[in-house]
């Protein structure tokens, strides 16, 4: 047991954290069956949050978390800012081509491209923050973050949306286009000609409009896209907030300090959160700035109880599942997304490998709730194999 933290050393709390975030988006991505899923284990509908919508903003907190720690050292170190930059560039690169080729995967047709997505917006993020850190202090950090979510929140709350077919036939019918068909939405009104008011509702709002008009290729929901180009305003947002924890972690010496101002930050975002949903809901389709607060808030409170609980006190039995995860995670999320062709699509003839699962979990009794999240665990820890093969060799696919 330690009472205090080596900062020369890794943190093994962040490193399992990043890799228990990964096996989780592995889970919520890969059930047996879409149609029995338990309800943490899906998006909320629109308003709302469950566990799956605290994953993607926890990955994102946790790169700009390893941004601080890793671009504080290499800076201290001399390093120069020429390669830091070439290198920053370089993995932001890989990571949206890597985006890419999952989405082309394996058929490689442009038909029904989608430019955006996870990996994309990590690749956006990744990139902002890290020169935001090279080139900005932490106060103006700060001041870029609010700014940030306040100029987010006004654009959503007072900008009229322009009318184009989308908006009109959602005037008309009260519907709009959606993966699943059509989906009802609440009330819009037309405030001038060619114009509507302000508003959240999905494929009708500022973001969804801007998508359509500037970002190429095919969304996810047809019609809107969650990873879309305004939304990744204040999921950069997200990342530099992890940068700024970063910093108080590093600024701070005394151990019981640090935790204690880690918990009071989390705190105070996720009940400025939780308010500012009163007038801007929690949306993660949307990402908006309520959304971003409260789980920041989360992720904050989370990271120092994990640094508590592995780092300080030394319980570090239940990182393993983690560590290993973590130590090559976009390798890992690239390979999950790759073998689904084999668990998930019918390449042998017959009934896909999830199907044969569902009917024979649930031919046995098995609830299909229970059989469809057990076989998404099973998946998840099929990925887990040669992601211990790497670490075991100590193998580092640095993307």
């Amino acid at each position: 047991m330690s009472d205090s933290i080596d900062l020369s050393k890794r943190l093994i709390s962040l490193d399992a954290l990043r890799g228990y975030t990964i096996a989780l988006m592995v889970i919520v991505n890969d059930p047996g069956s879409w149609s029995h899923v338990y309800p943490p284990l899906l998006h909320a509908e629109w308003h709302g949050i469950t566990l799956t919508d605290l994953v993607f903003p926890a990955f994102l907190f946790i790169v700009g978390v390893s941004i601080t720690l890793a671009y504080t050292k290499r800076l201290e170190a001399g390093a120069d800012m020429a390669g830091l930059h070439k290198k920053i560039a370089s993995r932001s690169i890989k990571i949206m081509l890597l985006g890419w080729f999952l989405w082309l995967w394996p058929t490689f047709s442009l038909d029904g491209m989608r430019y955006v997505g996870v990996l994309p917006r990590i690749s956006i993020v990744f990139f902002v923050c890290a020169l935001l850190y090279l080139h900005t202090n932490w106060r103006q950090q700060i001041w870029i973050a609010s700014l940030t979510l306040l100029a987010y929140w006004l654009a959503m709350a007072v900008v009229p949306v322009p009318i184009d077919n989308v908006v009109r036939q959602a005037l008309a019918t009260g519907q709009v286009q959606y993966s699943e068909g059509l989906l009802d939405i609440g009330s819009i009104r037309e405030v001038s000609a060619g114009f509507i008011a302000a508003n959240y509702e999905p494929g009708v709002n500022i973001t969804a409009w801007l998508d359509r008009l500037i970002v190429p290729g095919d969304f996810w929901q047809v019609t809107w896209d969650p990873e879309g180009l305004m939304s990744t305003f204040p999921a950069i947002a997200t990342g530099m907030i992890g940068m700024l924890v970063g910093k108080l972690f590093l600024s701070i010496e005394e151990t019981h300090r640090k935790l204690t101002w880690l918990f009071f930050l989390g705190f105070a975002m996720y009940l400025l959160g939780g308010a500012w949903g009163w007038v801007m809901p929690l949306n993660k389709n949307l990402w908006t700035s309520s959304y971003t607060l409260w789980t920041a808030g989360m992720c904050t409170m989370g990271l120092a109880a994990a640094i508590l609980v592995v780092d300080v006190l030394g319980y570090t039995r239940g990182t393993k599942l983690g560590r290993v995860y973590g130590a090559n995670a976009i390798a890992s999320y690239v390979l999950a997304g790759m073998l689904t062709l084999v668990f998930y699509t019918d390449i042998f003839g017959g009934v896909a490998l999830n199907g044969l699962w569902m009917d024979g979990m649930t031919g046995i009794g098995i609830p299909p709730k229970l059989a469809s999240m057990s076989y998404a665990i099973l998946y998840m820890l099929i990925i887990y194999i040669p992601a211990a093969v790497l670490y075991k060799r100590k193998i580092f696919i640095k993307v």
